[in-house]
């Protein structure tokens, strides 16, 4: 296990460019072009604003603490980038990452615990009874990811930043909410887990002019990038700006749709 970020197989392995995942994603699409083509998706944001509320409505279910369905959501993200999302039923491998999550994040839940309440959520036939299959999945998900299963979030950073700033409850309740928005972006595959925490501090002082100032005088001396900060804080508010055209129920269908019609739900 790497206790250090920059140690990390997150970090040798699971950082890219936006050109490199630009690039992973086209190769996908193009390895499964026919199947691309009679199955259209909504644009991968919108996929990962369905998928985010899914992983929360089971990790809720199960009594699942914040950090853990944020890994299960770098898990999907990871898998993702090596398997075309067509070629997979999303409600077994949001159940199986969660699974996994849990086991990593050392609040481990029963197989048949996770089955159940999956299959109490979404239509039954898209998780069958079978707990083997979850298990097949859950092989699946550790080969796709090379067994580089630890994953380092943003929140500790932000505890830091809490006391750095005097943020209140509202502040910092407003900064966890932001970090956790960002699992529904590109940003945990693109920068250290500390931008994040630093974008959410960032949105949390926006309302004080003071401890935006102050906030950004501490960015000038430390060693974070600039350039890197501004492009995580207009990822967010593009995301922002695409999540008020989230269309819950065409997204839901268009997902369906294929399981069904491929088969995937048996």
């Amino acid at each position: 296990m790497a206790a250090n970020y920059w140690e990390s197989s997150q970090r040798k392995h699971w950082q890219f460019t936006k050109d490199q995942l630009t690039s992973m994603r086209q190769n996908l699409e193009a390895e499964d072009a026919s199947l691309v083509q009679m199955f259209p998706l909504p644009q991968l944001r919108h996929l990962y604003i369905y998928f985010n509320q899914q992983i929360n409505r089971l990790g809720k279910r199960l009594g699942v603490r914040q950090q853990a369905m944020a890994t299960a959501q770098i898990y999907m993200k990871r898998f993702y980038t090596k398997v075309e999302i067509r070629r997979t039923n999303p409600y077994l491998v949001i159940s199986t990452a969660v699974y996994l999550a849990c086991k990593m994040e050392e609040c481990p839940q029963h197989i048949r615990l996770v089955v159940s309440e999956a299959r109490s959520l979404w239509p039954a036939d898209f998780i069958g009874l079978d707990t083997s299959k979850l298990g097949e999945c859950e092989f699946f998900l550790i080969s796709e990811m090379n067994s580089q299963l630890i994953v380092h979030q943003p929140y500790r950073t932000l505890t830091t930043l809490q006391s750095e700033f005097s943020l209140t409850q509202d502040e910092f309740a407003l900064a966890w909410s932001a970090i956790n928005d960002h699992y529904m972006t590109d940003l945990p595959l693109l920068y250290p887990p500390h931008i994040g925490a630093a974008g959410g501090d960032k949105k949390a002082g926006d309302a004080r002019i003071g401890k935006v100032a102050r906030f950004a005088g501490w960015l000038a001396e430390s060693s974070i990038d600039i350039e890197v900060m501004v492009d995580s804080t207009q990822e967010l508010i593009s995301f922002y700006e695409c999540h008020e055209q989230y269309n819950d129920k065409l997204t839901r269908e268009q997902i369906n749709r294929y399981v069904k019609a491929r088969g995937l739900d048996k």
